[in-house]
């Protein structure tokens, strides 16, 4: 091996042990793969199956790569055998056919398992507690339909609570992203997606818009605040006793296209989400995602204040039939 060859090797495998070294200090930062509930730990467990089960085939795959390359290569002494006429060989088919398609079978029946998991309440000894989540230009409303009150990028929920969102839009579509505690959902105009999420320790977490909708995305962020149950109660209370209500002009204003600093309501109009919804759906039937959420199985459930999400059948001026396909 010549001098400039070695020299280069020297320097890539010292950049990689620096950069080996460098990032080990940076796994905190790494928030998907750092979860702070049942939701975000799910997702994580399928994450590292995943990996696991690709590494099967990519590791094999690569070391092959490497030794063939080095085997075979051009030299004038090479003992490789030399064989022009090879075409097939049957155990190798099966080889690489067959163990594709079982880690493949393997990959699905944890990912459809999980998903199927991810779509119910996290924990079904507590009553999950509903907030409806509203992407505007260039910023996140949250509305506690239970509590009466709204924030603007930023939201509050209780620690070892599962929290069931009802997600829309009134701007190009978006999406809700919290990674400590959980994926991504898509917020479209004219639907309402749904999505659980559950912080199992206080802590602040962030909250992003993962879809690109606009001049000002990037800006799109809001905080999440985890607390136990007395002090989220105590936070709703100063809140309906110190903020003022939003009113339908505070919302016009609020869904003109710009940026905002976080704000607090004590109350927001009756049945807003509904209506946001209702405006663009075009038909769509959403009863299935604002239906009333399913009683607790356990005592816990006593640890919460508990009212049913809006029926959309009920609310006033709704016709109900135009939600049907």
């Amino acid at each position: 091996m010549s001098g400039g060859k070695m020299l280069r090797q020297i320097h890539f495998w010292i950049l990689a042990a620096l950069t080996t070294v460098l990032l080990s200090g940076c796994g905190s930062e790494y928030l998907v793969l750092n979860p702070k509930g049942p939701v975000a730990e799910t997702q994580y467990n399928l994450i590292i199956i995943s990996t696991i089960l690709c590494a099967v085939i990519i590791v094999p795959v690569l070391a092959l790569t490497a030794f063939i390359v080095y085997r075979y290569r051009d030299k004038p002494d090479n003992k490789a055998p030399y064989k022009p006429e090879w075409a097939h060989n049957s155990v190798l088919e099966a080889i690489w056919w067959g163990i594709p398609v079982v880690i493949i079978a393997i990959l699905g029946y944890f990912t459809v398992r999980d998903t199927y998991v991810l779509k119910e309440s996290p924990n079904k000894e507590v009553a999950p507690m509903t907030v409806q989540v509203t992407a505007l230009d260039w910023k996140w409303m949250f509305t506690y339909p239970e509590q009466n009150i709204a924030t603007v990028n930023y939201l509050e929920i209780p620690v070892g609570v599962p929290v069931h969102f009802q997600i829309s839009a009134e701007a190009p579509m978006n999406s809700f992203w919290v990674p400590s505690l959980g994926g991504q959902v898509y917020a479209m105009a004219g639907m309402a997606t749904e999505l659980y999420l559950q912080a199992d320790e206080p802590g602040e977490f962030a909250g992003f818009s993962s879809n690109f909708s606009g001049e000002k995305f990037a800006h799109m962020q809001f905080k999440v605040v985890a607390k136990p149950q007395e002090e989220f109660n105590k936070w709703v209370s100063e809140v309906k006793g110190t903020s003022p209500a939003m009113t339908k002009e505070d919302y016009n204003e609020l869904k003109k296209p710009g940026l905002a600093e976080e704000k607090l309501y004590s109350a927001f109009p009756e049945g807003l989400f509904e209506e946001i919804v209702q405006k663009y759906g075009h038909g769509h039937d959403m009863d299935h995602v604002m239906q009333k959420q399913p009683a607790p199985t356990g005592d816990k459930s006593k640890e919460t204040s508990q009212l049913p999400s809006t029926d959309m059948s009920n609310m006033p001026g709704m016709d109900h039939s135009s939600m049907k396909h």
